[in-house]
């Protein structure tokens, strides 16, 4: 019998990928997502991937009573791994209050309801930007753990905490990943990043401006203490991410953690500047791109990459795709949007 694993926010961009990976390496799916971001039509996408159509749940995880129900129909999972949360920290700045109140009680409710069904294998989709502004770079799992600058950056630090606190009281053991900047597309074309409104990312809103969806690209900053002004982020190719999710549940079924609470940097290892990536998509996609410069925006700092040598030696996990592969498959998930090939 297959391993059950359920991927709160399973039809989201980086949740989608997820469970592509995951059917791919012979495990079934239930996605529960409440749509909020995403497309209910992303199912059948992952369908035409894999050739398995994953079950499931439209629920909304921060109502707790829908998430009980939830993890009552399916009592054999064998862990789950947690995307359901707002994820723009920009937006963040704007709506503190929306962003604690959906990404914590998401997080509670889910936890409590693994532990009522004596589910004990979480994977956390966690971010680089509890590093806050790092003192020194690359960025490896050591570092302090800084006051977030945002209130999407706090989430992810009190998550973390929740965690560690509900792992000291039970027997949960969880793997928190710590993601730096996911981009890119499925290399079937089929699925990608697809936000609902104007973009809060920096890649899809190249591509919408490639294709003219946009007027102009916003570049916020020009005089931030880089080489070319610009900030500097370490972009992973979200294929790549994807697998990583793969092995920390394969990690945790095998029973091969060495801690009830692991921690894990996923990112490339190298840092790229908002200017190097739009020159490199425009060489990949042969599209010349207007932008302008803007005002620095809240919540960004100059720069940031990761030491990924602990996910390379101990999860056995490496990113491979460098960033002509992630501005390619974005530009060709963009254009099969655009050509009416997806919805």
């Amino acid at each position: 019998m297959k391993n059950k694993i359920l991927v709160t926010g399973g039809t989201g961009y980086i949740g989608s990928h997820i469970v592509v990976e995951l059917q791919n390496s012979g495990f079934a799916v239930v996605i529960a997502d409440n749509l909020c971001n995403s497309k209910k039509e992303i199912v059948i996408q992952i369908e035409k991937i894999t050739g398995v159509k994953p079950d499931f749940e439209l629920v909304d995880l921060k109502d707790s009573g829908a998430t009980l129900q939830l993890f009552e129909k399916h009592k054999d999972l064998s862990g789950v791994i947690h995307f359901a949360a707002y994820k723009a920290v920009g937006e963040s700045m704007e709506f503190p209050l929306i962003y604690y109140h959906n990404n914590l009680f998401s997080l509670i409710n889910t936890l409590q309801a693994m532990l009522k069904h004596n589910i004990n294998n979480f994977v956390f989709s966690s971010s680089c930007t509890v590093y806050g502004d790092p003192d020194s770079l690359p960025v490896d799992e050591k570092a302090v753990v800084k006051p977030p600058i945002s209130p999407y950056g706090n989430t992810k630090q009190i998550s973390e905490e929740i965690i560690s606190d509900t792992i000291n009281t039970s027997s949960l053991q969880s793997i928190s990943l710590r993601y730096f900047n996911p981009v890119g597309a499925h290399s079937s074309g089929l699925i990608g990043e697809l936000p609902l409104g104007v973009p809060n990312n920096l890649v899809p809103f190249i591509t919408q401006t490639a294709i003219g969806k946009r007027d102009v690209l916003k570049v916020f900053g020009n005089d931030y203490p880089t080489p070319d002004g610009t900030c500097i982020r370490d972009y992973i190719h979200v294929e790549d991410l994807a697998k990583a999710h793969v092995a920390a549940v394969e990690r945790m079924i095998g029973q091969k953690q060495k801690e009830n609470c692991e921690i894990f940097n996923l990112g490339t290892g190298a840092g790229n500047s908002v200017l190097e990536v739009i020159k490199t998509f425009e060489k990949t996609s042969g599209v010349k791109l207007r932008y302008q410069f803007a005002d620095r925006r809240p919540g960004d700092i100059p720069e940031v990459w990761a030491d990924t040598s602990l996910a390379n030696n101990v999860l056995g996990w490496k990113a491979r795709k460098n960033l002509d592969d992630m501005m390619r498959s974005a530009w060709i998930w963009e254009q099969n949007l655009a050509k009416g090939k997806i919805f």
